[in-house]
């Protein structure tokens, strides 16, 4: 698509705990526009309180999507995100993406690189090879020298597209990287110097408000822990506390620790990004993303 046919959006990203949603419902309330969750947490039916999604009362009247997307069974992926975003867009004259998920944000300026879907006789008979990374090197050195002979799943998936296309997956990324972005995005990285303080504190609330009870439902209603979502941060470590017997406090503990963690590895995404880096308040950089994407407020 050409420079004015592309899409525009404001990009609020950040690491979890930093206060995306705040800042994506005050600009939202101002310039009447709507907001999509980039969480690829928060998609999933019944898992609110350990994700932080928004509540209905906290929306107060601010349109929200990407939200109770799927159960934690079905699948969801970035390509899913993208067609949702982009399905928004075109119906919004103003969107604020608001999330942390890299992946998504990335797929949705950037767009996939285009490549076939998983062949599973394919993947199991790569997977059973006794050194991979050097099979990769013999046909894609360029993507072997970049991954770590440990990378598995990306090596076998380098495998898999050369297998399926007979092209190098290293020649598919050159290319898609040289195309322009699909959106127009005006990007601020929103993050806090008192984030692992927020972190630890946030947890605890979580727990008062029942994310261990939440945990519990969704074992209740057949969702078997090792399900992905069911892997995630908090769910996993409360999910031993309710079948296996860890303490209370050490699932709080492991599930503040793998956050932070989590968080960390989120700033090393925003340096990929290059997106610039806003600490509060940051109401006037907000405001002033808004007014370069969207004009003034009208009164």
């Amino acid at each position: 698509m050409s420079q004015p046919d592309r899409p525009r959006a404001l990009i609020l990203a950040g690491p979890t705990s930093s206060g995306k949603s705040g800042a994506a419902l005050y600009i939202a309330r101002k310039w009447q526009a709507v907001v999509l969750s980039a969480d690829a947490m928060q998609v999933y039916r019944g898992m609110d309180i350990g994700t932080g999604k928004i509540t209905a009362s906290e929306c107060a009247g601010v349109p929200h999507f990407g939200l109770d997307l799927v159960d934690p069974s079905e699948p969801f992926d970035a390509a899913d995100f993208v067609e949702l975003a982009d399905h928004l867009l075109a119906q919004h004259p103003r969107v604020i993406i608001a999330g942390g998920t890299s992946l998504y944000l990335r797929a949705l300026v950037r767009g996939l690189v285009p490549t076939p879907a998983v062949d599973p006789a394919m993947r199991a008979r790569f997977e059973r090879l006794e050194d991979p990374h050097a099979a990769l090197q013999a046909v894609d050195p360029a993507l072997a020298q970049r991954l770590h002979p440990n990378d598995r799943l990306r090596i076998v998936r380098g495998l898999e597209v050369h297998a399926l296309t007979g092209n190098r997956l290293s020649d598919l990324q050159a290319e898609h990287a040289s195309r322009p972005d699909r959106v127009i995005a005006e990007a601020l990285w929103l993050d806090r110097d008192d984030l692992t303080e927020r972190i630890d504190a946030r947890v605890h609330q979580m727990v008062e408000a029942g994310y261990v009870a939440e945990v519990s439902a969704l074992l209740r209603r057949g969702y078997a822990r090792s399900l992905k979502p069911m892997q995630s941060l908090g769910y996993r470590h409360f999910a031993d506390h309710l079948l296996d017997g860890l303490p209370l406090e050490e699932a709080i503990r492991r599930t503040q620790r793998d956050t932070r963690r989590f968080a960390r590895k989120q700033r090393n995404w925003m340096r990929s990004l290059g997106w610039p880096r806003v600490l509060p308040p940051h109401q006037a950089e907000l405001e002033q993303a808004a007014e370069r994407l969207w004009g003034t407020i009208r009164s």
